[in-house]
Order: C-alpha cells, then sequence, then structure tokens
C-alpha cells in the first residue's frame, strides 16, 4: 500500500507554502497565518493554529506536520558557547552550534549529516557522510535553538558539518527562508556561506542576486600542498577556485574570506606565508587565519602563539587584510574542524 510522505511545513518558502494552501482549497492569506505560527508563536502543532478554521487544520493534519530536529544533548562552553546534538527523524545525528560575541548571537548550522570531502584535519571527516540534509532539518537547526534558549539569532554561519554547495538545493532553500522576514528575518549580509571549493557552487551562488557573505577553506598557497589538506583541491585547483572567488566580488561586491588553517610544521612556514601574500596581494579578499583545532587522533598540532604571529605579518606585509579568529568553544569540541558525526542513538532521552 502507497503512502505519501507528509509534508514538514518548516519546508516551505511563503511562496510555496501559498501554492500548497491553495492545493488544499485555502486562500492565499493562510500561507502568512501559518507562518506566523510557526516562526513567530511557536507552534509545535497545527491544532494550536485556532485562527485557522478547523477544516482546514484537519486536511492540514493529513498532509503536513511540524517537527524540528530533537535536540538530545547540550554542552555549554566556559566562554558561553553552546553545541546542541539534534536527532532527526530517521535517527541521523548532527551538531550545531550557538556562539554569543557581544550583543551577536551567531547560528553554525551543519548542511550534511558528516562530511564526504576528506580533509584529514577535520574531526567532521572523521566518520564521512551520512547524507544531505533537507531544508527543513537545516532551518529547523536555528528555530530549535532559540525556542530551546530564548534567545534571538542575529547571524548565521553555514560552517557546521558538510559541505554546503554539495547541498546546493536545499542550503539555498534554507537562505531563502532564514532571510525572509515572515521566517527567520535575518539580515542577508548576516548570513555566511563556508565552501572548501566547490567552484561550479560558487559560481552559481554568485547569480542567485543575494548579499550573503562567502567563505572559502584555502588552507595553503600551491596545489601540491592544498592536494593532501582538501582533496577536492584534485577536482578544483588554487587558480579556478581564485577566479570563481573574483567572479563573486564582481557579481555581489561582497569581498570573499579565504579561510586558512594553520598546522605545524605543514602549511605556517614564513615560505609558504610568503607565498599565500603573493598569490593574494592583487586580490580584494580577507585571510582569516585559523590555528588548528585540536582534533584528537589526526596527529596534528597548532604552531605556536610567536610562529602564527610571524605568520600573519609576512602575510600582511604583501598587502593582504588578515585576520586572526577568536577561539570559541575549544573546550567542549565546539569550534572549527570539531564537530563530529555521532552515529544514530538509540533511546537517548
Amino acid at each position: 500500500m502507497l503512502t505519501h510522505e507528509k509534508v514538514n511545513l518548516f519546508r516551505l518558502t511563503e511562496e510555496a507554502m501559498i501554492a500548497f494552501v491553495q492545493s488544499l482549497g485555502a486562500p492565499a492569506y493562510r500561507a502568512r497565518q501559518i507562518m506566523h505560527w510557526l516562526y513567530r508563536k511557536g507552534a509545535e502543532t497545527i491544532d494550536v493554529m485556532t485562527d485557522l478554521p478547523r477544516a482546514f487544520r484537519s486536511r492540514l493534519a493529513e498532509n503536513c506536520v511540524v517537527a524540528l530536529p530533537e535536540a538530545v544533548e547540550l554542552r555549554q562552553s566556559a566562554d558561553g558557547t553552546r553545541k546542541f546534538l539534534f536527532r532527526l527523524t530517521d535517527g541521523v545525528t548532527i551538531e550545531s552550534v550557538l556562539i554569543r560575541d557581544g550583543s551577536r548571537l551567531t547560528a553554525c548550522l551543519s548542511s550534511q549529516a558528516g562530511c564526504g570531502i576528506g580533509c584529514p584535519f577535520c574531526a567532521t571527516a572523521l566518520g564521512g557522510l551520512e547524507r544531505n540534509l533537507r531544508t527543513e532539518e537545516i532551518v529547523g537547526q536555528l528555530v530549535a535553538m532559540q525556542r530551546l534558549t530564548g534567545e534571538r539569532v542575529t547571524n548565521v554561519v553555514m560552517m557546521g558539518m558538510g559541505e554546503p554547495l554539495a547541498n546546493y538545493r536545499s542550503v539555498l532553500g534554507a537562505i531563502r527562508l532564514l532571510n525572509h522576514p515572515k521566517a527567520c528575518g535575518i539580515g542577508q549580509r548576516h548570513i555566511t556561506v563556508s565552501t572548501s571549493g566547490v567552484v561550479p557552487g560558487i559560481r552559481r551562488l554568485a547569480m542567485e542576486g543575494l548579499q550573503i557573505g562567502l567563505a572559502v577553506s584555502l588552507h595553503a598557497p600551491n596545489d601540491a600542498l592544498r592536494n593532501q589538506l582538501v582533496p577536492l583541491n584534485r577536482r578544483y585547483p588554487i587558480a579556478p577556485l581564485l577566479a570563481a572567488c573574483r567572479e563573486y566580488f564582481a557579481a555581489t561586491g561582497r569581498r570573499v574570506t579565504l579561510e586558512y588553517v594553520l598546522i605545524d610544521g605543514l602549511n605556517d612556514t614564513p615560505e609558504l606565508a610568503e607565498e599565500l601574500g603573493v598569490l593574494l596581494r592583487d586580490m580584494n579578499c580577507l585571510v582569516n587565519l585559523l590555528p588548528l583545532n585540536p582534533v584528537p587522533g589526526t596527529g596534528f598540532r597548532r604552531p605556536e602563539p610567536e610562529r602564527i604571529a610571524d605568520f600573519a605579518a609576512i602575510v600582511r606585509a604583501r598587502g593582504v587584510r588578515v585576520t586572526l579568529r577568536r577561539e570559541m568553544g575549544t573546550d567542549i569540541d565546539a569550534a572549527c574542524g570539531q564537530l563530529r558525526r555521532v552515529r544514530r542513538l538509540q533511546g537517548v532521552s
């Protein structure tokens, strides 16, 4: 016997919601009422949407669900960073992070369960890729965190588990909902997508007419070294990657951030700093240096502070803008490169 899958209402943009309610015989304005219940009133069931006619609520219940990821664990860092372990409806688990910095509250969201890129210094890569997340599972992380904490997120970074541009359709749908004033209402300039260098995805994103930020994991100034650190480089080498970044800047006016994880004795030498500075000196970009966050079992270490400072100074001397990322959440394994997919959970409460 065939049964249809019920639609999770957190999947639908306003346009899709309007089309959906009209397909159920309701007027378009019912879509706006539903979104108000979902994103402003915190509705957990269709039954509580009392300004909808009873008969329409029954039709909705037959065809829809209101479902968010289930929080099964919360860990808090000494610096206030919070890491959530979420279980999805099929038992798959993901991690998401809330980072407080003054008045800014940033949600670091996952786009995949695990990751298939294979960067050897990243905890997420150790477990491989299980599956892409659906739009409602991406948006649901933010909505769930807001409901659990009672705080409003101001910024979003797609820097959690997975490669966002390998899950393009769901990520774009999530961005539309994160930004929509009747949904999460986060400004486009407060949303950043991070990629390990999926060149076609960068070019496609540049043409979407969005003003979101783009962060690219570079980690090396030449292909030989980047092939080791970011295996995707064998498919999309540095030259076409930087060309795509320039195209993104030309199309959006948004300066691209190039992430560079500093690993002791591997990509942190003065010679590589000079090479990086020469590579980027004519590019309108920002280099964000990230001292490696420890991941047990990888064998990689972070450089000493003096070595980090020397690397930054050499790159800056070539006229490149450089920042050093502030560490947040390392004591709960919530910092960059530390999120890990936990195997399917059974009986967690």
